[in-house]
């Protein structure tokens, strides 16, 4: 817009904004990136431009955001099958990693994107649940518990080892928490299948020490936990800082 240098008045401004500016709301819809607002103050024209590019990667940022999150839910998922016998504990207790998803992302989104990816793989695993849900309401408690955390420690104090302090204080968490998951959600279902007799004798074949269900799962069950989380946690140390700009959609910038 150009203005020549005689003096307008205010009224002739304001016309000739009108003829070379459209300001109508549907106009400024249309434009999208740009809101122009003309102001006229004091005979000198002003143009504030608010550029609304920071919105839109607002919003591409949570599009990735949610897109990585369902992807990490979706390989945690997976990882739920791929579960393993180990040594010094039952046949019925078995390893999986599904929870390293979980804390990769929390690290990379934040604690919220972390307890959503437990949330969706236990849903996704209800599909095909034996327990009534059950073992899924207890392994979302617990993998909530893990990585809450360490979500929270690393995003209040940006740094290696407050991921690592954040992550092994969300293990054992876990750890301690499965004592009271076990006891009072998951094994009183599995007395349906296995008699409370028999998982006992599961146990003492391995140890004889322990007399009852509650000496189990702290002897056996919560030292397996914290390892559990220990194993997620140094994979999350090895592949975390590779992966990080994907994650977070650094590598588009």
């Amino acid at each position: 817009m150009r203005i020549q240098n005689r003096q307008y008045s205010l009224d002739e401004r304001r016309s000739d904004i009108e003829r070379y500016v459209d300001t109508s709301p549907e106009k400024i819809n249309s434009q999208g990136f740009l809101y122009t607002q003309v102001m006229v103050r004091k005979g000198a024209i002003k143009m504030d431009t608010v550029n609304t590019t920071t919105v839109r990667n607002g919003k591409r940022v949570n599009v990735w955001k949610m897109t990585m999150t369902a992807m990490l839910s979706a390989i945690a998922f997976i990882l739920m099958f791929l579960d393993f016998s180990t040594p010094f504990m039952p046949n019925f207790i078995k390893m999986d990693l599904s929870e390293l998803p979980a804390l990769v992302g929390t690290f990379a989104m934040g604690p919220i994107s972390g307890v959503v990816i437990c949330l969706i793989k236990n849903l996704l695993h209800l599909f095909m649940t034996d327990t009534a849900g059950v073992g899924e309401l207890s392994n979302f408690i617990l993998g909530a518990a893990f990585v809450l955390p360490a979500g929270l420690i690393y995003k209040k104090w940006k740094g290696k080892k407050s991921a690592v302090f954040g992550a092994l204080l969300g293990a054992l968490l876990m750890a301690l928490i499965s004592i009271v998951s076990n006891y009072f959600i998951v094994y009183p279902v599995y007395y349906n299948f296995l008699p409370k007799e028999t998982i006992l004798a599961a146990y003492q074949a391995i140890f004889s020490g322990v007399d009852n269900i509650l000496e189990c799962l702290i002897i056996f069950n919560a030292p397996f936990t914290f390892v559990k989380g220990l194993f997620s946690v140094i994979i999350t140390l090895v592949i975390y800082k590779p992966l990080s700009p994907f994650l977070k959609g650094n590598y588009r910038k």
